[in-house]
C-alpha cells in the first residue's frame, strides 16, 4: 500500500479509558471530508498494569514512584498500537502531523466534584480543581517518531472548566444534522451524552457509570474481565429497590454541566449500596446495574434542554457498552419511540470514535483551534488544549 500523498492531513488518536479493557487506536486523515479512517488497531492491557492502573485510582503507598512506572509500560503500550497503525497503512512516521494521546486518567477532581461521598467546594484549597491523566508523552514522541499532543483535560480546568467531556466538539463534526436533534453517547467506563441540537447549540456532559460497574460485578461473580454481549445479565431480573437506591445517589441529581469519574463510582460506593440486598442474586445485581446505566443515560437525555417543541431524532451509541445487547435493549425501551442506533450505522465503528476524537483535537491543537466547547464543560471561554511533545 503506497503511503499518503502531501494532500492529506494524517493524525494518528490513542484512547485507552475508564473501563481499562485496552488501547484503541486509529490513523485519520482529516483533509478528507468527512474524515477518513485509514487504520485501526488496538491492544488490551497487560493483566498487571491494569491492575495497577486500576489501585492508582485510590491512595496507596509509593504512589509517584509506581505512576511513573505505569505510565511508561503504558507508553510502551501506545508505541506498539502507533507501529501497528504505519504498518497496516504503509504509513511512513513522517507522512503523520501528531499523535494524540489523551493517557490514563486515574484521578479527576474537577470543579465542585462529588468526591468519595462528599461534595468538594471548588473554592476548598485542601481540594483544588485538577484531573491526571498518566502518560509519558516525550517518550511516545521519541519511540514513534511522531509530535504527540497529551494533557488535553488541565487547559479547560484551568479556565474553569470540567476537563471533560471533550468529545462533543467531534461529535458535532461528523454527527451533526442540521435541522435534526441527534444524540450521540459513549458508554465507555463512564457515560457521556452529547446533545447536538437542531438549533446548532452543543451540550453535554458525564450521565455516570457506564461499563465500569457492570465489568466489577462480572470479573467478581463469573472471572470474566467484561460481561459479553450483555448475555449473563440478560439472565437476571433487575430489582426495583435496589435500582431506586442507585439512582438516588446525588450525582445523578445535579442539573447542568457535570463530569465524573473512578474517584466517586468505584467499588466501594457499590458495596455500600448493596447492603440490605445482600440476598439478591448476583444475575440480578448485574441485571440492575444494566438499568441503572441506561435509566441515567435516558434521565440526562430528558433533562437536557432541547430545541422547544423538539424530539429527539436518534441516539447513536459507541463505546463497548454499544455491544452490550442487554444494555441496547433498555436504552431501546427508556426512549422510545427513538431510535437507537449504533456509530457503526453512521460510518464509525462503535470502538474508533473516542480514538478519533483525540485524533481530532490533536488536529486543532496544531492549527491553534480551540479543542473544547464551554457550554460542554463550563469553561469561561473556548481553549486551545494540549501541550505538544515535538518529534
Amino acid at each position: 500500500m503506497s503511503g499518503p500523498s502531501a494532500s492529506k492531513a494524517c493524525y494518528i488518536g490513542l484512547m485507552s479509558g475508564t473501563s481499562l479493557a485496552g488501547v484503541d487506536g486509529v490513523l485519520v486523515d482529516f483533509a478528507a471530508q468527512p474524515p477518513r479512517v485509514l487504520a485501526s488497531h488496538g491492544l488490551p492491557l497487560p493483566p498487571g498494569l491494569r491492575d495497577e492502573l486500576l489501585a492508582l485510582n485510590a491512595s496507596g503507598p509509593d504512589e509517584l514512584h509506581r505512576a511513573a512506572v505505569a505510565a511508561h509500560q503504558l507508553t510502551q503500550v501506545y508505541a506498539e498500537v502507533v507501529q501497528a497503525l504505519l504498518a497496516a497503512s504503509g504509513t511512513p512516521a513522517s507522512a503523520v502531523q501528531a499523535i494524540g494521546a489523551h493517557g490514563q486518567t486515574v484521578r479527576h477532581h474537577p470543579p465542585g466534584a462529588r468526591l468519595r461521598g462528599r461534595q468538594v467546594d471548588a473554592q476548598d484549597p485542601e481540594f483544588p480543581p485538577y484531573t491526571l491523566q498518566l502518560n509519558q508523552p516525550s517518550l511516545l514522541a521519541e519511540l514513534s517518531g511522531i509530535a504527540v499532543v497529551a494533557d488535553f483535560r488541565s487547559r479547560d480546568i484551568a479556565a474553569g472548566g470540567q476537563g471533560a467531556p471533550l468529545v462533543p466538539a467531534f461529535h458535532r463534526e461528523v454527527f451533526g444534522q442540521p435541522g435534526s436533534s441527534v444524540a450521540v453517547v459513549n458508554i465507555g467506563g463512564i457515560a457521556n451524552v452529547t446533545a447536538l441540537t437542531g438549533d446548532g447549540r452543543v451540550l453535554g456532559l458525564d450521565t455516570g457509570p457506564g461499563n465500569m460497574l457492570l465489568d466489577l460485578w462480572c470479573a467478581r461473580h463469573t472471572g470474566a474481565g467484561y460481561d459479553r454481549g450483555g448475555a449473563w445479565g440478560a439472565t437476571g431480573r433487575a430489582d426495583k429497590a435496589l435500582l431506586a437506591k442507585l439512582l438516588a445517589e446525588p450525582y445523578f441529581a445535579l442539573q447542568g454541566i457535570k463530569s465524573t469519574g473512578r474517584d466517586l463510582f468505584h467499588a466501594d460506593w457499590l458495596q455500600r449500596q448493596l447492603q440490605g440486598f445482600e440476598a439478591l442474586a448476583a444475575a440480578d445485581v448485574q441485571a440492575t446495574l444494566v438499568e441503572l446505566t441506561a435509566c441515567s443515560i435516558a434521565q440526562a437525555l430528558r433533562e437536557l434542554p432541547w430545541d422547544e417543541g423538539a424530539s429527539l431524532s436518534e441516539l447513536l451509541v459507541c463505546g463497548g457498552g454499544a455491544c452490550n445487547d442487554a444494555l441496547m435493549a433498555v436504552l431501546r425501551r427508556e426512549l422510545a419511540p427513538c431510535p437507537v442506533l449504533t456509530t457503526a450505522e453512521r460510518g464509525w465503528p462503535v470502538d474508533l470514535v473516542e480514538a478519533a476524537a483525540f485524533a481530532w483535537l490533536a488536529w486543532q491543537t496544531l492549527q491553534g483551534l480551540p479543542g473544547n466547547l464551554s457550554a460542554v464543560t463550563g469553561a469561561a471561554g473556548p481553549r486551545i488544549l494540549g501541550a505538544i511533545h515535538p518529534a
